[in-house]
């Protein structure tokens, strides 16, 4: 019997409910998938509220590691035993175990445990196709990274420094401050207190920065703007303040005809080569050392409304992993 997670409705966290299900056997192109980690994200949360409509009822989560248990019709590219991780689009990772696409899994390589991979699959893969595919950042552009203490803020940071890019942080604290120096930061800027745009121009010698890395959304926004060089990329990934709405695109012109995209990952993770592609590099920027998920909190998975508490109240440090 495994446990699943569910919603009827959008709102809090106090609508995640659960119900126990027997699966049936996987169906063609499919494999049953034990959970051994589930990774919490925070587009969890915009499908638990609403903010990101979903069919209901419906599941949430979309990352997972974990094992293949059995193997449906037509599935040649995984065996009973081989250790998996899925990262989306398809939700459902709140669960024990469940049947999935095999098309939608990745390979984990040996030396990543369960909870590492749970921990990095979609942040690190956000993190790959936003720097490299989407804002193609090249070696000594400064970038400008929000909340770079944050999940795929943290990574980006690594993952930037590696590839020879001058960072520079947004943060909320000084302690948030010091894991964005450890990840790598250049320079690091404390967004309660100081002037974010002004310290930018000054880092930049007047120039601004050819490229930032926005998952913060509504709070950042004129700062990003106000950030961003002649005819700069403002890179909009997240909400975590809200969602930037009643924009004017004359501003963009009048900023230094800025660029602005609002990318998502499975416009870039459209086929199982891709979700491939982008897992190796990933998993090639972990063995290496230039990321590290930095797991700050686990939860028992069925306390998963508790764990989407402390995300949104800004409570939880780096990744946040459940564990059935």
């Amino acid at each position: 019997m495994e446990k699943i997670a569910f919603i009827e409705r959008t709102g809090g966290p106090d609508v995640i409910q659960w119900r126990d299900a027997d699966l049936p056997p996987p169906g063609a192109g499919e494999v049953r998938m034990r959970h051994h980690a589930v990774g919490l994200n925070y587009i969890d949360t915009y499908h638990r509220s609403g903010l990101y409509p979903i069919d209901l009822p419906g599941g949430l989560g979309s990352e997972a590691a974990g094992v293949v248990e059995a193997v449906g019709a037509g599935v040649t590219a995984f065996e009973v035993g081989d250790r998996v991780g899925v990262f989306g689009p398809a939700r459902g990772a709140y669960a024990t175990a469940r049947n999935v696409a095999a098309d939608l899994l990745v390979p984990l390589p040996d030396d990543v445990d369960d909870r590492t991979a749970a921990a990095i699959l979609l942040k690190g893969t956000t993190t790959a196709f936003l720097i490299e595919d989407c804002a193609q950042v090249q070696a000594g552009w400064p970038v400008l990274v929000h909340a770079a203490a944050g999940g795929v803020g943290h990574l980006a940071v690594g993952w930037l420094k590696a590839i020879g890019a001058t960072v520079i942080a947004t943060v909320g604290s000084e302690a948030k401050a010091e894991r964005a120096r450890a990840a790598g930061a250049d320079h690091v800027i404390l967004n309660r207190t100081e002037d974010v745009a002004a310290r930018v121009r000054e880092i930049t010698d007047g120039a601004g920065v050819p490229v930032v890395l926005d998952g913060v959304g509504k709070a950042t926004w004129e700062a990003s703007l106000n950030s961003a060089a002649r005819r700069g990329l403002v890179v909009s990934f997240g909400n975590a303040s809200g969602p930037v709405d009643g924009v004017n695109l004359g501003i963009l012109a009048a900023k230094g005809s800025l660029f602005v995209t609002r990318p998502t990952l499975f416009d870039y993770a459209l086929t199982p080569e891709d979700k491939r592609r982008l897992a190796e590099r990933m998993f090639a920027m972990l063995a290496k050392g230039a990321i590290t998920p930095e797991i700050g909190q686990e939860f028992a998975l069925t306390d998963a409304a508790e764990a989407h508490r402390a995300i949104e109240a800004g409570e939880t440090v780096g990744s946040t992993v459940l564990i059935p």
